[in-house]
């Protein structure tokens, strides 16, 4: 992974790739996700989801196949070797519109402990906690456990992995617009945007690239008559 694209003021460790496809890449897979069959999204409060190569799960991944429209962003990605000796098998496309978040939370053991995700229509901040420590007195408060955010703007690819995917929880915060502090710590990656500017938020969607270890086949099992 190119040195070039760390993000040297977070902890361990995020690398940041903005202009990661081009605005015609964009388009095209923004038309595609809306282009899926109805069935395939799945509404929840505050934003509408697609799974695409399976639904994770605890005893394991029943694996599909993924449409030649992710594919190639998974084989992309795949050759940055974030993932090990593994490829990316996974694609989780997220719908927010402008107000629409997500609390902060942990992608938890499921998953190869890497996570990168492009975004496509609209910026957003993502924003980083400390985690609730058993032997302090912490602040239950999201607010008082705030770490700090990474700018991710359109066309962007963000790879979050190390203390930054185990330790620390991320989330994206229910507002139409965003003020660009100090607090930013890829802001030096971000061309054109500095502290002081507000940002609005327009429809962002989000492709989560991962790797599912443990996946099983589904296998069809015919009785006899």
């Amino acid at each position: 992974m190119d040195t070039n694209n760390l993000v040297p003021e977070a902890p361990p460790t995020i690398y940041y790739i903005p202009e990661f496809i081009t605005p015609e890449e964009e388009q095209r897979l923004m038309n595609s996700v809306y282009a899926a069959p109805k069935p395939k999204w799945t509404q929840l409060s505050n934003r509408r989801l697609q799974n695409w190569g399976g639904l994770p799960h605890p005893k394991g991944m029943v694996a599909e196949d993924i449409p030649q429209w992710l594919k190639t962003y998974i084989d992309k990605i795949g050759t940055l070797g974030i993932f090990g000796d593994c490829l990316p098998n996974h694609v989780l496309v997220n719908e927010y519109e402008a107000g629409q978040g997500i609390m902060p939370h942990e992608d938890g053991p499921l998953f190869y402990p890497v996570v990168s995700t492009i975004s496509l229509g609209s910026h957003t901040f993502l924003d980083f906690y400390r985690p609730i420590s058993e032997d302090t007195q912490d602040s239950t408060s999201f607010q008082d456990r705030y770490l700090t955010s990474v700018l991710l703007q359109p066309r962007s690819l963000i790879l979050v992995c190390d203390d930054m995917y185990k330790t620390f929880l991320h989330g994206i915060e229910d507002r139409t617009t965003d003020h660009v502090t100090d607090k930013v710590v890829n802001l030096s990656q971000c061309e054109g945007i500095s502290i002081g500017e507000t940002l609005s938020r327009k429809t962002r969607i989000s492709l989560t690239i991962r790797h599912v270890p443990k996946t099983i086949k589904n296998k069809l099992i015919f009785g006899k008559r």
